[in-house]
């Protein structure tokens, strides 16, 4: 076999004679992790030696062990990580691990060659009022750092050469039940193969546990309807144990196994699925060292009615898959309904459309077939009235309940779902909330669903949670139906209502929530507290509800002295446990957070929220929490007995240092891999780019304010951004494609960047091509990268270094730098295309005769005037806010010209960053150098000289 490569490579194995280590760690690399001579990163190389001296590849992960403990429903989680750097000079080691976002994390720690670093969580500072009230502008981030209920945790280091990292990280979590399972899932992306991979999940259930179940991996973060569809056997190399109370559960593939399951390391969730003996009483009370927890999840009890109604976002953005999947979901759940219950529905765009008037209706064959052609007829048009759409379902629901002499111990709820944000009628979200609360007054609950990327997930997440609901985001994809008929099972059959769970006030204290409106099939009620008299025997325990029949009033004494029933020190397999010996008061202060968070997010007295927060502050400190008001930050662990010193771990000069990104609590990046480039790209330089339609970006530093402008051009036009080939050798060109407008747009099409060239004669001849698919390079000899794999190259004067779907940076001598971001969409829309970013990160190479579209502004300035009505000038530099709020026309000053511009906002970095900038029409007429026409490039390795002059490479 390693002959064969050899020949086909062009060599034998005694000519040439490469670099031993390099050879055999490159094919190493191809037999584990390619095995695909097709898809190799060098499609056609002349010299391989030199090509392997070249070609960098990231350090090797050797391993990957991630070990839980659950016990009593409460989830210890410890991953490890270790990655390997075989080469000759130090390279950028990231860990990153998918998290559920219910978890906190409690610990982290980095060991990078003799060094060790420890995670301290503290509180987090403050921030001053002024800022909140800018990020209160800004619209919120759809998913916050979220994918599908999972988040990101993220950190990267500096290995220096020949030697290995190991990353740890820890974080706990309550496990919920819905559908009547519990389920653990531990995300197993490792991004690449490993050599030693192993899951082991330890599960302690002393109540008994049944049904465990373990089905093949999941890539897709959504919740379906919990059946069983297709092959549901344990993936490859899983070993499942079990005793009545005890289970251990192993994943532990090979290499080869890996590769059948994904060759590029990402394998998906391991998910284990289990449920605990429960009988139909006061449910099972825990308690060791002074803290109870109580399980309340009663069965076999008769459904109570349900007095439903479904508001359905029939808006042009639901065009297409996301209504077609919404209609089948309805016309399965409208078959579930029971003929006890009653229910309407209403289609809301811009204009608000019922299908029952002023009722709700029983359910009848007749009725549900009427009601499944209302549903099929919907069709998207229209904006989006959140406000005018829940003010309706919500008297709609009141006046039925006043007017009818409904069954007292019914449940009535409105389903909301939609796919965006308000954009008709009222906006603000403060009002919305407002007036929904006032509208709803506690009578009945609102669960909200957001469908896709632009919901505004933060107001359906305060929606449902102000009014005694759930919210669920799911994303557009083929097995939308499915998960917004499981979301509805987990509340479409109500078994109580009005529960009260009850302590004696002289026994307990700090008990966590103890009243919940509704109890649903298949779920569970928790509540945690601290015991005061610990000398007493017995807790008594009370639950009061209500069902379809009767009130019910259970009681029961619960014996305190159980340390041999909950103390799990000497149970096999839970040797190791650190912390685990104190679930119980863990899983307290889990819930009490929690609480604390949830009551915050609900409160609207800025006093109040403060004692909350500092209340969780306080609580999360003492447990060692990451949460949203504490931060963890890195120490070294020093050999000597003093007290570490804080240390900000950062990169040194040299690149042999080591660095933490997005340890603050929540706030690791995004889960969409689109914009992962965001996290690595600190931005400290001015901005000069172009992205998206494309959008054009321009910061003047010493005036303190940005202009931006935007070039309508043709599919298939070449844009020159740079051109400086007589002095620094560089010109960069970009080419536009074509795609549709939006619908309801002003444009006729819109247009992006489907290829930057980067072309540079200094010191030596070479190209660059660029696309979302690929690299070509060309400096002598020809290399095809692929975007999709993370690699760096080198030469004399170049360096590309690729960031696998994220970014791609091109360093030219040292001095010049450029940023491409990769846009890719996994399901793009009609109008959207894969596309690029163009960014100048470093222009101290380019000379000051530089042009085009970007060149030009390198070493111009440009003024701000305001021309008043008497067309006195003032310079106005300084307070570009005040001048955007004045009368008098704004007009830039550039080179002599005066341009009349415009205030506006623009994303950049992905959508991460806006910039408040001067925009000037037109194609930017008089703000450029001639007209946009003049960059015109007659292809893409066009290399203008200077401006109006045109040349070849």
């Amino acid at each position: 076999m390693i002959l064969w490569l050899c020949l086909c490579w062009g060599f034998s194995p005694s000519a040439g004679q490469p670099d031993s280590e390099l050879m055999a760690r490159y094919l190493e690399e191809q037999l584990l992790a390619d095995y695909s001579i097709v898809e190799q990163v060098a499609r056609r190389v002349p010299r391989q030696a030199k090509f392997l001296q070249r070609l960098e590849t990231r350090p090797r992960m050797s391993e990957f062990h991630v070990r839980s403990t659950i016990i009593s429903r409460y989830a210890f989680t410890t991953v490890s990580c270790t990655m390997v750097n075989s080469g000759s000079e130090a390279r950028e080691a990231v860990f990153e691990m998918q998290i559920p976002a219910a978890a906190f994390i409690s610990n982290f720690t980095m060991s990078i060659g003799n060094k060790t670093y420890y995670g301290e969580v503290t509180g987090k500072e403050k921030k001053n009022s002024t800022n909140d009230k800018e990020r209160q502008k800004k619209p919120p981030s759809p998913t916050e750092g979220r994918e599908n209920g999972y988040e990101t945790f993220k950190a990267s280091a500096f290995i220096p050469r020949k030697m290995q990292a190991r990353f740890t990280l820890h974080y706990e979590e309550l496990l919920q039940r819905r559908l009547g399972k519990y389920e653990y899932t531990v995300s197993v992306r490792p991004q690449q193969l490993v050599g030693r991979l192993r899951v082991e999940v330890n599960i302690l259930e002393n109540s008994g546990i049944v049904s465990l179940e373990v089905p093949p991996l999941r890539n897709s973060r959504q919740r379906g309807n919990g059946k069983a569809e297709g092959d549901m056997s344990p993936p490859p190399s899983t070993v499942i144990g079990q005793t009545k109370t005890l289970a251990k559960v192993t994943f532990n593939p090979s290499v080869v196994e890996q590769t059948r399951i994904a060759r590029n390391g990402i394998l998906g969730d391991f998910i284990i699925r289990y449920d605990v003996n429960r009988e139909l009483s006061v449910g099972d009370v825990q308690i060791l060292n002074g803290y109870f927890v109580h399980y309340f999840a009663p069965t076999d009890l008769p459904p109570l009615p349900k007095n439903v109604v479904f508001v359905l976002d029939s808006s042009a953005s639901m065009v297409g898959t996301k209504l077609k999947q919404t209609k089948e979901a309805l016309f399965t759940i409208l078959q579930d309904l029971r003929p006890e219950d009653h229910f309407n529905i209403i289609g809301f765009s811009n204009r608000i459309k019922v299908w029952q008037q002023d009722q709700l209706v029983p359910v009848t064959p007749n009725n549900i077939r009427d009601a499944k052609k209302y549903i099929h007829n919907m069709s998207p048009t229209g904006g989006t009235d959140i406000n005018g759409a829940l003010q309706t379902g919500a008297k709609l629901l009141n006046d039925y309940i006043a007017q009818n002499d409904i069954d007292a111990r019914s449940v009535s709820l409105i389903i909301f779902l939609t796919d965006g944000r308000p954009t008709v009628g009222e906006t603000q979200s403060s009002k919305i909330l407002s007036n929904t609360k006032e509208a709803i007054r506690d009578k009945f609950c609102l669960f909200t669903i957001g469908i896709g990327n632009d919901v505004d997930h933060k107001l359906l997440e305060r929606m449902a949670l102000e009014n005694c609901g759930m919210t669920r985001l799911f994303q557009e994809d083929e097995d939308a139906a499915s998960h917004l008929k499981g979301f509805y099972d987990e509340i479409g059959t109500p078994l109580l209502s009005d529960i009260r769970v009850d302590y004696p006030e002289e026994d307990v204290e700090q008990v966590t929530q103890n009243f919940f409106p509704n109890y649903f099939n298949g779920s569970e009620i928790i509540i945690a507290g601290k015991l005061i008299n610990r000398t007493s025997d017995r807790l008594h325990v009370e639950v009061t509800a209500s069902n379809s029949k009767k009130y019910i009033l259970l009681k029961t004494d619960v014996a305190i002295d159980l340390p041999s029933r909950n103390d799990i020190r000497g149970v096999p397999g839970l040797e190791d446990g650190k912390g685990d010996s104190n679930y119980i008061e863990r899983a307290w202060s889990y819930l009490t957070i929690k609480e604390l968070l949830n009551s915050r997010l609900k409160s609207d007295d800025s006093q109040e929220k403060d004692s909350l927060m500092e209340k969780a502050k306080s609580m999360a400190l003492a447990y060692n929490f990451v949460t949203p008001f504490t931060v963890l930050k890195m120490k070294e662990a020093g050999l000597h007995s003093e007290p570490p010193q804080e240390e900000l771990i950062s990169p040194s000069t040299d690149g042999i240092g080591e660095k933490v990104q997005s340890l603050q609590g929540h706030k690791a990046p995004p889960g969409m891999r689109e914009e992962y480039s965001s996290s690595h790209i600190y931005l400290f330089f001015r901005v000069l780019s172009a992205d998206g339609d494309p959008h054009f970006v321009i910061d003047f530093p010493s005036s303190k304010f940005s202009v931006c402008f935007n070039i309508d051009g043709e599919p298939g036009d070449i844009l020159r951004l740079v051109s400086d080939q007589t002095e620094s050798g560089v010109t960069v060109n970009g080419q536009l494609i074509g795609a549709p407008a939006p619908p309801n747009g002003r444009k006729k099409h819109r247009t992006y960047f489907s290829t930057i060239t980067i072309l540079s004669n200094k010191p030596e001849r070479s190209y660059l091509e660029i696309t979302p698919r690929r690299v070509i390079l060309d400096d002598g000899e020809r290399l095809v990268l692929s975007c999709g794999r993370s690699a760096v190259v080198r030469s004399r004067s170049l360096e590309v270094s690729i960031s696998a779907f994220s970014n791609i940076t091109v360093t030219i001598r040292d001095s010049i730098s450029f940023v491409i971001l990769i846009h890719h969409y996994k399901k793009p829309a009609p109008y959207q295309r894969n596309h690029l970013g163009f960014y100048i990160s470093n222009s101290k190479g380019l000379s000051s005769d530089s042009h085009g579209l970007l060149g030009q502004f390198l070493n111009h300035e440009v003024k701000l005037l305001q021309e008043s009505l008497n067309s006195s000038h003032q310079e106005a530099g300084q307070n570009q806010t005040e001048a955007s709020n004045a009368n008098p026309t704004n007009t830039l000053k550039v080179k002599g010209r005066l341009v009349p511009v415009v205030w506006k906002q623009r994303r950049i970095f992905n959508g991460q960053q806006e910039v408040d900038c001067w925009f000037a029409k037109n194609n930017a007429d008089k703000l450029i150098d001639g007209s946009y026409k003049d960059y015109l490039a007659s292809h893409p390795f066009d290399t203008g000289s200077s401006f109006g002059t045109i040349n070849s490479l």
